[in-house]
């Protein structure tokens, strides 16, 4: 399943849309096609390749909010679907540095991405009690930076740096 980069028209990122609605968006001239794939799909009585890079023809002003907001999702790709403890990056749960129990909170602050196994072995105690150490501090990202990631996580970043945009 395909996916496009939809970029403003000043060329700044946007988000991800599927290649379906892609192509809607091409076909009300909403957006123009910078990259396509050799892929193409069959309408009507033409072809159109697959696009896989789109800008806006209208400049979208307010796109973000303030933060990026704090969900399971966002805390792994923040921190790259690795546990926090010991690198693995299979089977990862939601981990609180300051137990919720000693009054932590839930907030990209206080939680990382941890695997099971490290988990269970700190239950409800801190890194230092447990003698286990963070490879890295919680933090929370700004939305540029969460982007960032977000794109090297999904390979797109290779495609925007061939078309100039980074």
């Amino acid at each position: 399943m395909e996916r496009a980069v939809v970029l403003n028209s000043d060329y700044s990122f946007l988000g991800l849309v599927s290649w379906k609605r892609a192509v809607k968006l091409v076909v009300k001239n909403k957006v123009e096609v910078i990259k396509a794939s050799e892929r193409e799909i069959c309408y009507g009585d033409g072809k159109m390749p697959v696009p896989l890079v789109l800008r806006l023809i209208h400049l979208v002003r307010y796109v973000y909010k303030n933060k990026v907001p704090f969900t399971r999702k966002n805390v792994y790709i923040r921190d790259k679907h690795t546990c926090q403890y010991c690198g693995a990056q299979s089977k990862l749960s939601i981990y609180h540095v300051l137990p919720r129990m000693r009054g932590g909170k839930n907030t990209f602050e206080n939680c990382v991405a941890c695997c099971i196994p490290c988990n269970t072995y700190k239950d409800k105690r801190t890194p230092r009690e447990a003698g286990m150490m963070l490879k890295r501090p919680p933090y929370e990202p700004t939305i540029m930076e969460f982007l960032m990631i977000k794109m090297k996580t999904l390979g797109i970043d290779r495609v925007l740096k061939d078309l100039g945009v980074f």
